[in-house]
């Protein structure tokens, strides 16, 4: 029987079943449970809202949204979000997702640490930035009732989150700080990866060999 927390439903769907399994094989605890409280939080966000949300396609974009910086799925090159997002998309071709809703997917977590634009865009776009955004630094818990947050709470507690998160993202961009040029993640980096400075893009433009 699906999990049902705070009114809202776990997918428990085969689709649903892989990608939880994908995220226990190649996540951590930690990862997992905040995977968890993104989907829940941005699930009652959304009926807070009234929105129609397609809960399945949603729960697999929570569950991919942060696999991008782990070992397996990271690459050298590309910002983690983009990392995430290309495994989502693989894995719903894998099993027959047409393009367009692979492509919601893949918008979701692409964006999902980028500030307003998801809110113009499909709600399960919005709602992973949004759920993400209540879970890692409390925006928008205004639209989660108390008791709601304390069930989500209550299933997947967030035992040492502020200090392991932070950790995780260091730990999953070490090996390519250029990407965090312009995101929120140069703050993480350049508070806890030694050596590491922020490029600031004013000197970038000045160094453009361009002139003028």
């Amino acid at each position: 029987m699906a999990e049902v927390i705070a009114g809202i439903r776990i997918p428990d769907s085969k689709l649903a079943r892989e990608a939880t399994d994908l995220l226990r094989e190649h996540g951590t605890p930690l990862l997992y449970a905040h995977s968890l409280r993104v989907f829940l939080f941005g699930a009652i966000q959304g009926r807070h809202r009234g929105w129609a949300v397609d809960h399945e396609l949603f729960y697999v974009g929570a569950v991919f949204h942060d696999l991008g910086l782990t070992a397996r799925y990271r690459s050298r090159d590309h910002r983690f979000e983009v990392d995430g997002a290309n495994a989502a998309r693989d894995f719903l071709r894998a099993n027959g997702i047409a393009e367009g809703p692979a492509g919601v997917v893949w918008d979701a977590i692409a964006l999902h640490t980028t500030l307003e634009i998801p809110w113009h865009k499909s709600p399960e776009i919005a709602l992973l930035n949004g759920g993400t955004a209540a879970d890692v630094i409390g925006r928008g818990l205004d639209e989660i009732p108390a008791g709601d947050r304390e069930a989500v709470l209550a299933a997947y507690p967030r035992v040492g989150f502020e200090c392991g998160i932070i950790r995780t993202f260091v730990d999953g961009l070490a090996d390519r700080p250029a990407t965090a040029f312009g995101t929120f993640n140069a703050d993480l980096l350049e508070q806890a990866l030694p050596g590491y400075r922020r490029p600031n893009f004013c000197d970038l433009i000045a160094a453009n060999p361009l002139g003028g």
